[in-house]
């Protein structure tokens, strides 16, 4: 489950520095992969309100009252899960060799590691790689569509929303049951992401809404070429170009 600023944190920490020097003007302005300005404002808009009263003040209560090892253990167990469909993602990409990684992933620290508490598979050189069925479709030339901001689930574009369908079908706890525990689970793994982007908001400068949305749509494009060097014609844009 996504919240506002998740996926960011990466990015924003490398690209810090290159955004300080946008203009004040270039930040205000509509960009072309945001039609939906007006709309996406207000939504934002409104998951900050949310954020701000209830998600960021109770996961910083969660991080107080829970020891560091608790947390990394609580981390880790989610991200086990996740090499499900990090799985089934890229076997979709004919990318054979990633998803024995993830199945490497996955059986090893689920056994050895404990249900995913202990990432006993990072000392093997087996390490996670993010992979979700928006990056799918993208792989096979889908394109990413506008640009969106979700209420409650942050910034995304058409396609990838598109694709949240299946990607909660991948999602072990979708299905879990009993749904009482199902949902202490997914309050869980929320309060755990929210509490990693803490710091996140401190590194932003400038009008949030569009740091926040180029931020976004470099790292999604940067994703889609698995980090190779943007080129000309490629889905979003080349993040080195916009913020020079």
């Amino acid at each position: 489950m996504d919240v506002f600023f998740k996926g960011l944190v990466l990015f924003l920490i490398l690209h810090l520095s290159a955004c300080s020097s946008v203009p004040p003007q270039a930040q205000i302005e509509p960009a072309a992969e945001d039609p939906w300005h007006n709309v996406n404002r207000k939504v934002y808009a409104f998951n900050k309100v949310i954020d701000n009263a209830v998600l960021s003040p109770a996961s910083l209560a969660y991080a107080a009252v829970t020891p560091d090892p608790v947390e990394q253990g609580v981390e880790n167990f989610f991200n086990n899960l996740s090499e499900i469909g990090n799985f089934a993602n890229h076997l979709l990409q004919g990318k054979s060799a990633q998803a024995i990684n993830d199945a490497g992933r996955l059986v090893v620290n689920s056994t050895v590691g404990v249900y995913g508490l202990f990432d006993v598979a990072a000392y093997f050189g087996m390490y996670s790689q993010a992979e979700d069925f928006g990056q799918t479709l993208g792989y096979w030339g889908v394109e990413s569509g506008p640009y969106v901001v979700l209420p409650l689930l942050g910034p995304s574009n058409l396609r990838d929303s598109v694709s949240l369908a299946v990607d909660n079908k991948l999602d072990p706890l979708a299905s879990y049951q009993p749904a009482d525990h199902r949902a202490a689970l997914q309050a869980l793994k929320l309060l755990d992401t929210r509490y990693q982007l803490q710091d996140v908001q401190q590194l932003m400068i400038g009008d949030e809404y569009t740091f926040v949305r180029e931020a976004y749509l470099a790292r999604r494009a940067m994703q889609i070429r698995d980090g190779a060097p943007a080129t000309h014609g490629d889905e979003g844009f080349d993040e080195v170009d916009e913020f020079n």
